[in-house]
């Protein structure tokens, strides 16, 4: 066992390359400067080992002064809870009332750095009262390290905690199961965990995720691997850390510089300068302004340092232009082929921070990059139960809609001006808000920017052609004249399930029993409607609303005419089907939950699709990268792992029974 002994082994601060310091200070700076920065949390339920991770990672390293570890080894008399004369938790559990309860209560950030990268460490709560405290040291993080207590396996707050750093965008997932110690380094142990964790987060969209067994209090598979653990032939966890690739992460693609502050020093120079949030902006580039939508090109980009061709994220810069237009702060630089959405209603998921409950119809200030804009909350459409991540009524019994101290809801927002925003899944910097409280100033919710667009002044579920000068007709052969034609009910049988769950096969051959039984229907296959009816549709949240709300209006026309429909969609969000089961009738709408393991899908995985989405070649790909809701009360389910099609559709035949009555 890796056991350290602090009160005999007393570490100074150990700096690398002592000799090159001496012999080149400034060229060890600017490689230190250079070095690429990671920023992660350690999240998890109580006493997983979060503050004791990181005070292990940090001693290991040698990123801790003698006085720092003498006055730790001192406290740790007092408030330790390991049972030894060194707790490491007491490196970033600094509050007193953090030590006298032995918890994480805030946020402690810790810097260190080795040869390959600097680190910032978020050391977040586990408790659910401060979930808060959570969100808000996620936010600007590239990884998550979830520590999980072997003993207990995956627990309620591991999920919480999971749902929440998908909800804010973090990609890279570490999942870190500690105590191993106390179970004797039981692979099954591991494996079980693993499998589990894997289950639970199929639908959070995490697209890189690693398990590492260890020991936090005693440092195996911190740093240096640990004998104790020979099945294990994985990275430790700090190589993990130094080597995973973030740069990736960057959006690169779409140009977003929020003006921070025009400078104007002289007549000779009028300069704009801010942060790159992300894209690339280049000397000579054709820029547009927004909101006024002026177009001029970037005259030149200037630094404390000098000018340079070209600026990336997150470089602070001041760019002029070419010609004299109104920019001011607030303003957005953007290229002219590639502008974000511009709109005065915004979708929103929120976490709310403040004792006071947010009601419908308060007004706000809506902080977004160098934006103060007055605005307020329209509506809050639904609660999130982030245990079970599932959808809550926005209201209490008896009770007006409301979100409560540290509830994350969603949200549509008005706003009294348009604001240029893009969704927070594709540009983090321009999809994420603050709102301010207008009579204290005080900071109450934490917003990300959805995915879904909302027509002006209409809700979401209730949209209304664009042109007003329309009117429905309607048909001098009524529905029960069609109805008795074919001596059946028009109806449609939604047919939803991760890809090769099995959900074309089975439509297939659900249609040619009905056909053989006389009954007249349709399949709409989701590939195929891509090929003619969606083909300008891609696979992002908003265009996958679009395609099932299409495919609900078809399948209603269908209906309409008598014919029964059958639909082999994916259709991974509950929200998308609610909308087409509306649009349908809920009289006529059978959802048919498909259902099979998405390890057995990846093992079927018929047109390699799993496969590349695996490699990162497909983007967005449900159960890998984006999310999969299942029905939570389906019209039936059909486990294809126990059932043939043949046997699928025959079940399917008896619910849909109501079709063919007389």
């Amino acid at each position: 066992m890796t056991n350290h002994e602090p009160s005999t082994t007393r570490r100074q601060m150990h700096i690398p390359d002592a000799d090159r310091i001496r012999d080149d200070i400034v060229g060890y700076l600017r490689q230190h400067e250079e070095k690429d920065l990671l920023r992660l949390l350690t999240c998890g339920s109580v006493d997983d080992g979060k503050s004791t991770l990181i005070g292990r990672l940090l001693y290991d390293t040698r990123m801790i002064y003698e006085d720092q570890l003498a006055a730790v080894i001192k406290d740790s008399l007092v408030h330790g809870t390991t049972g030894t004369d060194f707790d490491p938790a007491l490196l970033t559990d600094g509050l007193k009332a953090e030590r006298e309860q032995g918890i994480t209560i805030d946020v402690a950030y810790r810097y260190f750095s080795t040869s390959k990268r600097k680190f910032i460490i978020a050391d977040t709560p586990g408790h659910e009262q401060y979930t808060r405290n959570m969100a808000t040291g996620a936010s600007n993080c590239n990884l998550a390290v979830v520590l999980i207590d072997a003993r207990n396996g995956v627990v309620t707050q591991t999920k919480r905690h999971s749902f929440i750093v998908s909800l804010l965008g973090i990609r890279h997932v570490l999942v870190a199961i500690n105590k191993m110690d106390l179970l004797d380094w039981s692979q099954d142990v591991y494996e079980t965990i693993r499998r589990d964790y894997n289950d639970f987060v199929a639908r959070l969209g995490f697209g890189d995720i690693h398990f590492i067994p260890i020991s936090a209090l005693h440092g195996d598979n911190i740093v240096t691997p640990s004998p104790n653990l020979p099945w294990y032939r994985g990275p430790t966890l700090l190589h993990h850390l130094e080597n995973v690739n973030i740069v990736t992460d960057r959006n690169l693609i779409d140009l977003r510089f929020p003006v921070q502050y025009v400078i104007r020093p002289n007549l000779d120079f009028r300069g704009f300068a801010g942060t790159v949030a992300s894209g690339v902006l280049r000397v000579g580039d054709e820029v547009m302004a927004l909101p006024s939508k002026q177009l001029s090109r970037v005259k030149s980009i200037v630094t404390q340092d000098g000018t340079l061709d070209g600026a990336f994220p997150p470089m602070a810069v001041t760019v002029t232009l070419a010609d004299e237009i109104e920019l001011s702060r607030g303003s957005l630089l953007v290229h002219p082929n590639n502008v974000p959405r511009v709109d005065s209603n915004v979708e929103a998921m929120l976490v709310w921070m403040d004792e006071t409950p947010a009601r419908e119809g308060t007004s706000f200030l809506v902080k977004h990059a160098t934006n103060v804009i007055p605005g307020a909350l329209a509506e809050i459409r639904y609660r999130m139960d982030v245990n079970s991540m599932r959808r809550m009524p926005a209201a209490e019994p008896g009770q007006p809609a409301a979100l409560r101290l540290n509830e994350i809801g969603r949200v549509h927002l008005t706003l009294h001006r348009p604001l240029a925003f893009d969704p927070y899944t594709r540009n983090r910097q321009m999809g994420a808000f603050i709102l301010i409280d207008r009579l204290t100033n005080a900071t109450v919710a934490a917003g990300m920017i959805v995915d879904r667009a909302i027509g002006r002044g209409r809700r979401a579920g209730k949209d209304e052609p664009v042109s007003q000068n329309l009117s429905q007709e309607t048909s001098a052969v009524s529905l029960d004249q069609r109805q008795a034609l074919l001596r059946q009910r028009g109806g449609t049988v939604w047919l939803t399930g991760l890809s090769g769950s099995g959900k074309s096969t089975i439509a297939r051959e659900l249609e040619q029993r009905l056909f053989a039984e006389g009954h007249l229907c349709y399949v709409l296959d989701g590939d195929n409607v891509r090929h003619g009816l969606n083909r300008d549709l891609g696979f992002s949240a908003a265009d996958r609303t679009e395609n099932i709300r299409r495919l609900g209006e078809v399948a209603r026309l269908f209906n309409e005419a008598g014919v029964i429909v059958i639909t082999a969609f994916i259709s991974p969000y509950r929200q998308d089907r609610a909308r087409a089961r509306d649009i349908v009738g809920a009289g006529r709408f059978f959802e048919v939950f498909v259902d099979a393991p998405l390890e057995v899908c990846e093992t079927r995985d018929p047109k390699g699709l799993y496969r590349k989405a695996r490699a990162g070649q497909i983007p967005e790909f449900t159960g890998i990268s984006a999310p999969y809701e299942a029905p939570e009360e389906p019209s039936l389910i059909v486990d294809t792992t126990a059932l043939s099609p043949g046997d699928a559709a025959a079940r399917i035949i008896e619910c849909i029974a109501p079709l063919f009555a007389e």
